[in-house]
């Protein structure tokens, strides 16, 4: 059934303390003239220009992976033993948490397109220092710089979250109504996914350049390239205007009520957040040990490393996997709405993940790298169709304007936490199974992940809202009852700078629906 002709919409009581899921789709007006459809080319420019800086958030993430093969390649056992080798990967993410919290804040608080502008210079500067890294010709004074440079270019990411997708979100309310889902994910999740292609193929044409013997400039363009699209992206935001729907909706110039926010958001950021805590747990740890993995493959035959080109271009192959889930899975999310479209990825990559946990000894072996390759790269591709594309459309679409930024920037913070804790934790699942000789040190991590995308599942079945094409509107109309039948003067949303409630038309209570 399509998402924007469900039936069985719950009306929230003015006095429940927490919405019980209901969907969300059908047409309302929170009492304001409907936004204007604007012409599809003058539409899909702002949701373009905000969502698509997680094209960074893709690339940045993913090249440090062969970042990390590369100098342990360059400096062996003084990279692998070092305490940057352990947290590099990972210090990406901790910035991120810092930058969903704070630009969340400030998209609400201040301004949407401004936040953007400034996670946007972040991103620039520090990605170009993180390429720079030198410390004195001292190499772990070397790793500790780019370490650092790394958690500021997290902070830049971080922005990318709230302030890019909740616009992007915003904006697609002037589409035509059957497409915004997609046109969402198009170009909030689909942008991350060829971040990770090409943050996996640009090290792979400069090792074939370098012939796979300059590690330095293999490891340092690769990531100095990561410059270029951020600084493409701040131009084309220079342009930008701040959301229709923000600038009716929007809390800055008032006092945000955070108790009653707690009181009828609570439970369902609660679910949000946990579901998007297990997905980024399982996914980001996978992608960052995927060039690992191989490298194990191709090096067990003789004890030596296999040349960089080959790791890395089968990181490559396995990237692409992520394309066909993500592209095919938007239109998906128009017709079954996100919830089911989530519930189906979860529980079709559980099946894939045992099934791979379950043969893994046979296709870890060299001469089946190919099956290898298939398996993992259908397992991350269902991931995409399924939460991956609609865990942020969720988040984005299942709270008022008024604190959306904040809303969704704690639950990504969240799933960012559970990235970071999956690179950490990973490990010590696989030495559960034994050794890394054994095939239960890699299966472990499969089992692991596939049980915990049944829970995911089942959370998102009996916990969330179906959300529809009109959900933003809709979602504002609930939220503006709630806050009149609790004494909030809902005139002070939309209340812009310098304006006094005082100096506006006394409204009459909205009437709760039946």
């Amino acid at each position: 059934m399509s998402g924007d002709k469900e039936t069985g919409e719950q009306q929230v009581a003015a006095d429940a303390p927490a919405p019980a899921p209901h969907s969300l789709d059908s047409e309302a007006s929170a009492g304001l003239p409907p936004i204007d459809q604007k012409p599809f080319s003058e539409a899909i420019w702002p949701v373009l220009a905000c969502g698509a800086g997680l094209f960074s958030d893709g690339y940045i993430n993913n090249v440090i992976g062969s970042v990390n093969t590369v100098l342990s390649y360059q400096y062996g056992d003084l990279y692998d033993n070092s305490q940057a080798a352990k947290v590099v990967s990972a210090i990406a993410f901790a910035g991120t948490v810092v930058g969903q919290l704070v630009f969340g804040y400030t998209a609400d608080r201040w301004s949407r397109t401004n936040s953007l502008l400034i996670s946007t210079i972040i991103l620039i500067v520090f990605t170009a220092l993180a390429a720079g890294s030198y410390y004195h010709g001292d190499p772990i004074g070397m790793f500790n710089i780019l370490v650092a440079w790394r958690f500021f270019v997290g902070i830049g990411i971080g922005g990318e979250y709230p302030a890019g997708s909740v616009s992007c979100a915003e904006s697609t309310g002037e589409l035509k109504g059957g497409t915004r889902n997609r046109w969402f994910i198009l170009f909030t999740n689909s942008t991350i996914d060829w971040g990770f292609v090409i943050g996996a193929f640009v090290p792979y044409v400069v090792a074939a350049a370098a012939k796979n013997r300059y590690f330095g400039t293999i490891w340092r363009t690769s990531l100095g390239i990561g410059v270029v699209f951020p600084l493409v992206l701040f131009v084309l935001r220079l342009k930008l205007k701040e959301p229709e729907e923000f600038s009716r909706n929007s809390m800055k110039n008032a006092r945000t009520p955070y108790k009653l926010v707690l009181k009828f958001y609570g439970f369902r950021l609660f679910i949000v957040s946990l579901i998007w805590f297990v997905y980024d747990f399982s996914t980001y740890a996978f992608g960052l040990y995927s060039t690992p993995i191989l490298a194990n493959i191709y090096g067990r035959a003789d004890g030596s490393k296999a040349p960089l080109t080959t790791v890395f271009g089968w990181n490559v192959v396995i990237n692409l996997f992520y394309i066909p889930g993500t592209m095919i899975g938007a239109p998906i999310s128009d017709c079954l709405g996100p919830r089911y479209t989530l519930i189906l990825g979860f529980v079709a990559q559980s099946i894939v993940g045992f099934i791979m946990a379950g043969t893994y000894a046979k296709l870890s072996q060299p001469s089946v790298i190919g099956g290898f390759v298939v398996v993992y790269g259908i397992f991350l591709s269902l991931g995409e169709l399924g939460p991956g594309n609609n865990i942020g459309l969720l988040a984005a679409k299942t709270c008022a304007t008024g604190v959306r930024g904040q809303y969704y920037g704690i639950a990504a913070a969240i799933g960012k936490i559970g990235a970071f804790v999956g690179v950490y934790v990973f490990p010590y699942i696989s030495a559960a199974g034994g050794s890394s000789d054994n095939t239960a040190y890699y299966q472990y991590p499969f089992f692991v992940s596939s049980s915990l995308c049944i829970f995911a599942a089942a959370l998102a079945f009996f916990c969330l809202p179906n959300v529809g094409q009109d959900t933003i509107t809709l979602e504002d109309e609930k939220f503006r009852e709630y806050l009149t039948a609790n004494g909030w003067d809902v005139r002070q949303l939309g209340l812009k700078a310098g304006e006094s409630i005082d100096t506006l038309p006394q409204e009459t209570a909205v009437q709760q629906k039946d």
